[in-house]
């Protein structure tokens, strides 16, 4: 792959961003926000230095990433020849319908047109291109610069082309993929953790146990590195809430619908590590968190 475009600068896109710089790659970021794309540019500076610091990287290879990195100022300046268009802004069908529509004109037949949704399928957006065949669901998981896993999610008019070429990228990039044969609502990772998050909130609002102590047994019980409270304040309380959200639309399924406890957080705007409160309160973006 050439050329990789970014569009969404928030936690994810950064660091897809980011991480394809370091694997050589030319990489171009926008984000609507000058905010946050100023934050982008701000997390990438301080996140190649930690690495030269810890011996990770050596200087000239944090410079040659920075200098594949580039900050566009339009849609339009960031997508220009890319081969890969990966979209990360936020998790609700509308906007990403809109984008899609906007990238089906800007782009090539032969640019993939990637969406790293967790949860909207990529035959949705599909709909709305000139050349559905090149849509296709690219899911990275967060943090992106340490997990090694992408989900590559097919629907009937991908091309065998699209797909053999997502896979390489992801091969390019350094990164284990999988390939879900079949759309499925949450793919094959977030279903298996929205039933576990999903048991975790019931018996959290049951009054069966603490957050701290749910998240303990699942830690040392089960043998995962982090508890379902904490991974949830980690990828975003905001993110679960709507992809939750949006499967209850789509198919109706009450197992679907965001518990009560997700929606009054997402409600008063406590989305975890990202805002310094979820179901945990963060004194510092690294801090392990007390619980709310």
């Amino acid at each position: 792959m050439n050329k990789v475009a970014v569009v969404g600068a928030g936690s994810m896109g950064r660091q897809i961003a980011l991480h394809c710089a370091i694997k050589g790659l030319d990489v171009s970021l926008f984000d609507l926000s000058g905010e946050v794309l100023s934050g982008a540019k701000e997390f990438s500076e301080h996140y190649l230095a930690s690495r030269v610091e810890k011996n990770r990287l050596t200087a000239g290879e944090r410079d040659a990433a920075a200098m594949r990195l580039r900050f566009a100022s339009s849609v339009e300046d960031c997508v220009n020849d890319a081969t890969v268009v990966i979209e990360a802004i936020i998790e609700e069908f509308q906007p990403k319908a809109a984008l899609f529509d906007r990238l089906g004109k800007l782009c090539p037949p032969s640019t993939i047109l990637a969406t790293n949704s967790s949860n909207i399928v990529a035959s949705r957006l599909a709909d709305v291109t000139l050349a559905p065949e090149r849509v296709i669901n690219l899911h990275f998981f967060n943090p992106v610069l340490v997990m090694d896993l992408v989900e590559v999610v097919l629907h009937s008019r991908v091309s065998p082309e699209v797909e053999r070429n997502a896979l390489e990228f992801c091969r390019e990039i350094g990164r284990t993929s999988i390939v879900v044969r079949k759309e499925v609502p949450g793919f094959v990772v977030n279903r298996i953790y929205r039933a576990l998050t999903r048991e975790a909130m019931n018996l959290l609002e049951g009054g069966f146990a603490t957050a701290e102590d749910i998240d303990l047994a699942v830690t040392r019980g089960l043998g995962h590195p982090m508890g379902p409270f904490h991974l949830m304040d980690a990828a975003g309380v905001d993110v679960s809430y709507l992809a939750r959200l949006d499967e209850y639309q789509q198919t109706g399924d009450e197992l679907a619908k965001p518990n009560a406890i997700l929606e009054k957080l997402y409600r008063e705007g406590r989305w975890g590590k990202k805002t310094g409160y979820g179901f945990f309160d963060y004194a510092e973006p690294d801090d392990h968190g007390e619980h709310a």
